[in-house]
């Protein structure tokens, strides 16, 4: 058997893990990211070495097969994933990935979410510890998904029913955790993330991110090492 290793699945090269990637490396984990939008039956590592799965964030839908054609795979590798236990989390898109491959609904939102917004807390489970009823966190999205039968809710926003849930062994976040200010800056200088917005409005991205993430920061960051104890944990049984 191959080291085992956590595979991370990006879909564009600015959403990166930022802090999953951290406290996967503070645990020494091994890891490996691929992005297979492209290609129908990707090249994946064996899954018997897998220890657990990321699924980062783009502007792609979350359904969009026909144009990127990995994405069905994707979906498969969740679930199978989600069948036998390993860790999966997903970021905004990967969120929707993991919801519509459980049998969610994806459609439109209401309204774009840009920035930060609050989340309500509406369930607890130790995946997602979020000491606040309502907490300020990042949004940059669009679609939205229906919470898939059997899961639990955990979070809700104004216009987002499901911001949160967990099914399983998977952790779903329809917001940005991983966000360092590092990241944070390329995102701002990202075109593709800052395309129809004004300058006045990205400005006001930067004054957000500096006022909510060090508030936010102890819940991602509780996210995070969650997650990578969980791989490690998961390592130790392989």
């Amino acid at each position: 058997m191959a080291q085992p290793q956590v595979l991370i699945i990006q879909h564009v090269p600015w959403e990166k893990p930022g802090r999953i990637l951290d406290s996967l490396e503070e645990l020494n984990i091994a890891t490996q990211t691929l992005t297979i939008l492209d290609t129908k039956k990707p090249d994946l590592p064996n899954f018997a070495d897998i220890a657990g799965l990321v699924i980062m964030g783009g502007p792609m839908g979350a359904l969009d097969f026909d144009k990127y054609p990995g994405l069905k795979a994707e979906a498969k590798l969740a679930k199978a994933a989600i069948a036998v236990g390993k860790p999966v989390i997903g970021i905004c898109l990967g969120h929707q990935i993991i919801g519509t491959a459980l049998g969610g609904k994806l459609k439109q939102g209401k309204q774009p979410e840009i920035g930060f917004a609050p989340i309500e807390r509406v369930g607890k489970h130790h995946y997602f510890d979020m000491w606040a009823k309502e907490l300020n966190v990042l949004h940059w999205h669009n679609d939205v998904v229906s919470l898939p039968e059997g899961a639990q809710l955990l979070a809700k926003s104004k216009y987002t029913k499901n911001q949160a849930f967990r099914f399983g062994s998977a952790l779903a976040l329809q917001f940005h955790i991983e966000v360092t200010p590092p990241l944070f800056e390329e995102w701002l200088s990202t075109e593709p993330m800052v395309e129809g917005l004004k300058k006045s409005q990205i400005a006001k991205l930067r004054e957000e991110y500096a006022l909510y993430n060090p508030q936010m920061q102890p819940m991602a960051d509780a996210i995070c090492s969650g997650f990578a104890a969980r791989c490690a944990s998961t390592i130790a049984s392989m």
